[in-house]
């Protein structure tokens, strides 16, 4: 009874009491609102309508067709252009990305020594990033031509015979990956730099008092301490390098056919583009960017899953060794 009586002759709250409660209850949802609004817009609504596209015969100039469920994600997985595209995508990730990696952890070592001038050396590995892909492109087109191309030109002088940059598969495809690693290895290098950077230097300095050489200290400190910069370059290196397309369409332009008259260089992107521009085939065009987006997904959880047992293995690695010390 007494309650009772408490609860009815309490004041009731004021208007600004009320503001300041839904403030705090609802305003951190308002602060978010921004970033799911436009992911919501830019990525999310994107994905879902190329979906809806993939399942009609849609045309560029008539629009919607008939409805064909899956009928263009099986024909594609039938489809020999297709299955040339991932292979020539994956070949060429592979030569771009594995000595794109390598190169710029070795640039990134280099740079974190106490070099004369190194502000300078930092932003000359930068400048490659700056250049357009279309300059880049335009000009390695030149350097690998096959007649009067730069590199051809070298290997004749020493008496041996032009390489058919773009009339070959493997020529071709290292061509594009030479341009593809000129662009992107000093970007990749200074974010690793960054991550160097960080290290504590005196771990540094302990293990050169125990007698372990340069070598034992950036294996053995450097690049496990900086193991998530060089997890996370892996992944967009892959996501950039399965995307690949303005290399391989302009790096012969006088071809009819995008990605060289046999599609010996023809990536995924590229056979898409074909496909919705110059056969008209928005449909069979989603289904190819929708696999193409299960492919990346799988290949990014995939090197999570390697990176995670990677790093447990090492831990219980740790573990052991500390454990054997206690014992000693």
């Amino acid at each position: 009874m007494h309650s009772t009586t408490a609860r009815q002759t309490r004041p009731g709250l004021t208007f600004r009491q009320r503001l300041s409660r839904w403030d705090v209850k609802y305003s951190p949802y308002a602060y978010v609102a921004p970033f799911f609004i436009l992911f919501g817009l830019i990525g999310l609504f994107p994905l879902v309508y190329t979906f809806v596209v993939s399942l009609n015969n849609w045309n560029l100039l008539t629009g919607p067709g008939d409805w064909v469920g899956l009928a263009n994600f099986t024909r594609e997985l039938s489809d020999p252009l297709f299955w040339n595209s991932i292979f020539n995508t994956f070949s060429i990730f592979l030569l771009s990305s594995v000595p794109q990696i390598i190169t710029a952890l070795a640039l990134a070592a280099i740079l974190d020594q106490n070099l004369r001038a190194k502000t300078f050396w930092r932003l000359s590995i930068l400048i490659p990033y700056v250049v357009t892909p279309v300059a880049v492109t335009l000009i390695f087109s030149n350097i690998f031509g096959e007649k009067y191309g730069l590199v051809n030109n070298i290997l004749q002088s020493f008496g041996l015979d032009p390489v058919m940059w773009k009339t070959e598969t493997l020529p071709s495809h290292l061509a594009i990956a030479t341009m593809v690693n000129w662009r992107w290895t000093g970007y990749n290098a200074l974010i690793l730099l960054a991550a160097m950077q960080a290290v504590p230097r005196d771990i540094y300095e302990s293990a050169a008092i125990d007698g372990a050489g340069a070598v034992r200290r950036f294996f053995s400190i450097t690049v496990p301490s900086i193991r998530p910069t060089i997890i996370f370059v892996i992944i967009t290196a892959t996501i950039g390098g399965l995307q690949i397309f303005t290399e391989p369409k302009l790096f012969n332009a006088t071809s009819s056919v995008p990605g060289g008259p046999q599609r010996q260089y023809q990536t995924t992107v590229l056979y898409l583009w074909d496909l919705a521009f110059n056969r008209q085939q928005f449909g069979r065009a989603a289904a190819v960017a929708w696999l193409l987006f299960l492919l990346i997904v799988a290949i990014g959880i995939l090197n999570f899953m390697l990176s995670r047992t990677i790093a447990s293995a090492e831990s219980r690695a740790g573990r052991t060794r500390r454990s054997r010390k206690a014992v000693k």
